[in-house]
């Protein structure tokens, strides 16, 4: 299985603005998640070994973190054409499957994935109350082959920080995973 690191973005780096489609219905917007303390963007998508090994974790952060102000959103990039799995459709599959209570959008045409710099399935993006990047990196040292339990330890660490007010502490280790599969239309 072959990996792929995170790009790992500058920190203080502003969330990119966007509104996509939710699996759910409507559109969810960067500037509709207004009230949240702080924002969790997770680029992800339904076949990925990776996302599959840490999918019952990004079903626990929103119920562990909303009510402290975190908002959590779901993003597929992958080109839904060449992986058919990842399309539209096979989203909401996933996401009532996988119980994510966020919002799963779809980025069908990538200018999302690109404003963030997204590179792989996971990758993501911890912004705090003023959208500035508080860490970009991996959820945990967990992987589908490494016999590791997927505690998400990194992730949360950040997170529990970012909704005290302060920066994580520590090093950002780059997640690892399957490569967005990039449109080459």
């Amino acid at each position: 299985m072959a990996a792929t690191p995170s790009t790992m973005i500058p920190l203080g780096t502003l969330a990119a603005p966007f509104e996509l489609p939710d699996v759910r219905g409507g559109r969810v917007s960067l500037a509709s998640l207004v009230d949240a303390r702080a924002v969790l963007i997770a680029f992800i998508c339904n076949h990925c070994p990776f996302v599959k090994h840490i999918r019952a974790e990004l079903a626990r952060l929103p119920r562990d973190y909303a009510s402290m102000g975190l908002a959590v959103v779901g993003i597929c990039s992958n080109d839904p054409v060449a992986y058919p799995q990842d399309n539209f459709e096979a989203m909401k599959v996933e996401a009532a499957e996988a119980g994510w209570s966020f919002p799963y959008l779809h980025d069908p045409d990538q200018t999302v994935a690109r404003a963030y710099g997204a590179a792989c399935t996971p990758d993501f993006f911890l912004f705090d109350r003023e959208r500035k990047l508080a860490y970009r990196g991996q959820l945990d040292s967990s992987r589908p082959s490494n016999g590791l339990p997927v505690t998400g330890s990194d992730l949360r660490g950040a997170i529990e920080s970012v909704l005290r007010g302060i920066a994580p502490i520590g090093e950002q280790i780059p997640s690892i995973g399957c490569n967005i599969k990039w449109t080459s239309r």
